[in-house]
């Protein structure tokens, strides 16, 4: 039985998980975690590898669907138009246009620096240039990126430094105004200082969308967050406010793992 404590005050909900399993095949991966995510926060997710902090965040924006043989049940509604993203008539694109998602390791794609920022605005079938251009500089702007690259648009993005090459994939994930973005461990291919530059560009992100992010570094988790998830074999043990789950957590999985006890 998971420990969720809820905020006195909260924020209004951006999207909460209902019982959500999730299923590779016949092995259960995600057991029945129910969890909201608040707007315009950061929501961290801890635990040790294989505890299905990965698998919850991908359930977002559906990108199990892209293997055969994963199954969801239960929900996840995107508020406030409660659309259960899980829903089988619901459009896995719709839903990737609005809960956008951000690797571990910088995946620019193998075209110019425009093109992949413009990319899922050309997937939604946007052939304005001018309009294209509005956007993909907002999006880089966005990312704390226009200045450094604004003269080189048409250059290839590999050609970009690790840093830079996630924050161009960040880019690329604001340019379709997501509501959501997912955050996979995002900075753990990069050096400190790459590191300390997309932390700060995450406390700005969270004026315009709520934020889910994957990490194994604790200081990470306890800087960026405000709100904490620990989870441990497909199960969410506890949730609540990061400074409560950091200094007096409720259970003593959470404590153990924390202070590094676990196991």
């Amino acid at each position: 039985m998971s420990t969720i404590t809820l905020p006195d005050n909260p924020p209004p909900l951006k999207a909460q998980s209902k019982n959500l399993d999730f299923y590779y095949g016949d092995f259960k991966a995600l057991k029945s975690v129910s969890m909201p995510v608040y707007e315009h926060k950061v929501t961290a997710l801890i635990g040790p590898s294989g505890c299905g902090k990965s698998t919850y965040l991908r359930c977002y924006n559906r990108m199990h669907d892209l293997y055969p043989g994963n199954r969801y049940v239960g929900e996840i509604s995107l508020l406030p138009d409660a659309v259960n993203v899980l829903a089988p008539q619901v459009d896995p694109i719709e839903v990737r246009m609005r809960i956008s998602m951000v690797f571990q390791k910088p995946n620019p794609f193998p075209k110019s620096i425009f093109e992949n920022v413009a990319y899922g605005l050309r997937v939604r079938n946007e052939r304005s240039r001018s309009f294209l251009e509005d956007k993909v500089e907002a999006a880089l702007r966005g990312a704390a990126l226009w200045e450094e690259v604004r003269d080189r648009l048409d250059q290839a993005g590999s050609n970009l430094s690790g840093g830079q090459q996630q924050r161009l994939c960040i880019a690329r994930a604001l340019a379709t105004d997501p509501e959501i973005i997912l955050f996979d461990e995002p900075t753990s291919a990069l050096d400190p200082i790459a590191t300390g530059a997309i932390e700060e560009l995450i406390g700005e992100l969270k004026q315009k969308v709520s934020i889910l992010i994957v990490t194994h570094n604790m200081q990470q988790a306890a800087r960026v967050s405000d709100y904490t998830a620990y989870m441990y074999l497909g199960e969410l043990i506890e949730y609540g406010d990061t400074k409560d789950i950091f200094m007096k957590p409720r259970r003593k999985e959470t404590e153990d793992y924390i202070t590094g006890r676990f196991g």
